[in-house]
């Protein structure tokens, strides 16, 4: 347990990049767009540095836009956005209309924020 301002999105760059090595994917799960732009833009570098792709998923993106964005080796969002594109993808009626590309990694910043505050 890590105390605000202590670096948790820091620290959560080292799981991620591991687990990103499988080529599985990583969702990098947040409560806000605004921390999943910042974050995806801020600890982006590290990881294109280290030769990984980084993509972010945003409100009012296309399915398009979406596909592009999970095709990354991390992927960047919020609980909202990853859990309706899970109900939105078991809703398809065709393998062209997924977005998401499997469920492998998920690092959680804010667990608390998602899991008591938004309950």
């Amino acid at each position: 347990e890590m105390k605000t301002g202590e670096g948790k999105t820091l620290v959560g760059t080292l799981p991620t990049y591991l687990n990103a090595l499988s080529g599985k994917g990583v969702h990098l799960i947040t409560v806000n767009d605004y921390l999943a732009q910042r974050d995806s833009e801020l600890m982006g570098r590290v990881h294109k540095f280290l030769g990984l792709s980084v993509g972010c998923i945003v409100a009012n993106m296309t399915p398009a836009q979406r596909r592009e964005q999970y095709a990354c080796d991390i992927t960047y969002g919020t609980n909202n956005e990853f859990g309706f594109d899970y109900l939105r993808d078991n809703m398809a009626w065709s393998k062209d209309e997924l977005v998401q590309r499997g469920h492998n990694f998920a690092v959680v910043d804010e667990v608390d924020s998602i899991l008591v505050d938004e309950a």
